[in-house]
């Protein structure tokens, strides 16, 4: 099977919020809040040139249990 960019981006974001779903179903539980504690990055662009103008709001949420999901990811992916 031919491994392609589109498929690993697809599996990276998979990981992603399949790691992002696990850290919001044990947020409740404080034993693992090191896991499920997120961090927020923000990129806000924005232009005005008077024929065009544009403002873009990206937000991303990442906690551990995100990134363990990504890892996990990359692994399946190096497996096929």
């Amino acid at each position: 099977m031919k491994k392609n960019f589109g498929m690993l981006l697809l599996f990276l974001l998979l990981g992603w919020m399949a790691g992002a779903w696990i850290a919001k179903a044990l947020q409740p539980v404080k034993a693992v809040a090191f896991l499920t504690k997120a961090t927020t990055i923000r990129w806000s662009p924005q232009a005005d040139m008077d024929i065009i103008s544009y403002d873009i709001s990206l937000q991303f949420q990442m906690s551990l249990l995100s990134l363990i999901g990504i890892i996990a990811a990359v692994w399946l992916y190096r497996r096929l």
